[in-house]
């Protein structure tokens, strides 16, 4: 039969016959070369393949084509271990005097205010020496005493080390069985959850607490300072209410 003969039809079927059996022929040639090929070739052009694949997917997905996703996943332990890295890096001691003398109570240090809150305990002295982490040490004065906690401010020319500034989680927004984090005097970590909120304070599962020294939850925001009542920490709202008094 004279090709030419062939009707329309006929030539788009023989068209899509010979590149039906040209790719077959193709692909047969290229799986045999790749047998052959060292493993770094057939690796390289694997992953051309499937970054080709990826590509096309992203611009225009295709019904049927899965495309995987990357999911960053936290673990509980690794904002544990920021929440307490955050905790000790805003922990401070508060002194009469020079460093030497000895160390009369934990606070707790809020960079955005320029303020150290600690817990109203006998012998706080109106002026302090306050020692930082990084092992400065700056002179505050008094500046708000409550009945549960006490303020410490500083000069405005008092140069002060840079510390991550927490959020000051309302007892509104506290709920039972919520985890904290506290540090004790010689700073060994302590996790708990909170058994209770009320007007007396935020109550929780942990000892040994030094007062002064700030609970923080999870994301290492303060949610409640400890008071002399081993388990009870004064909330952040007494907090807010000093720091407005203060300024």
């Amino acid at each position: 039969m004279n090709i030419e003969d062939l009707t329309k039809t006929q030539l788009l079927l023989l068209t899509i016959l010979v590149n039906f059996v040209t790719a077959i022929a193709t692909a047969v040639m290229t799986v045999s070369l790749l047998d052959q090929a060292p493993p770094t070739v057939t690796q390289t052009v694997n992953r051309i393949v499937e970054r080709t694949v990826e590509s096309a997917a992203q611009v225009a997905p295709i019904p049927g084509i899965v495309t995987k996703e990357t999911t960053v996943v936290i673990k509980d332990e690794d904002l544990l271990s920021a929440a307490i890295e955050v905790n000790a890096a805003r922990t401070v001691y508060i002194r009469r005097g020079a460093t030497t003398t000895p160390v009369l109570a934990v606070g707790a240090y809020l960079p955005q205010t320029r303020a150290v809150v600690t817990a109203s305990v006998e012998g706080l002295p109106k002026e302090a020496t306050i020692s930082f982490p990084d092992g400065t040490s700056v002179e505050a004065s008094l500046s708000k005493a409550g009945a549960t906690l006490t303020i410490y401010g500083f000069s405005d020319t008092a140069v002060l080390p840079s510390a991550p500034e927490p959020d000051l989680i309302a007892s509104l927004d506290l709920k039972q069985g919520q985890s904290l984090v506290a540090l004790t005097r010689d700073g060994s970590a302590v996790t708990g959850i909170i058994s209770k909120v009320d007007a007396d304070g935020i109550r929780a599962n942990v000892t040994n607490i030094p007062a002064g020294a700030a609970a923080v939850n999870i994301s290492g925001d303060v949610i409640g300072i400890a008071t002399s009542v081993p388990g009870l920490f004064a909330s952040t709202d007494k907090i807010v209410t000093l720091l407005s008094e203060a300024l």
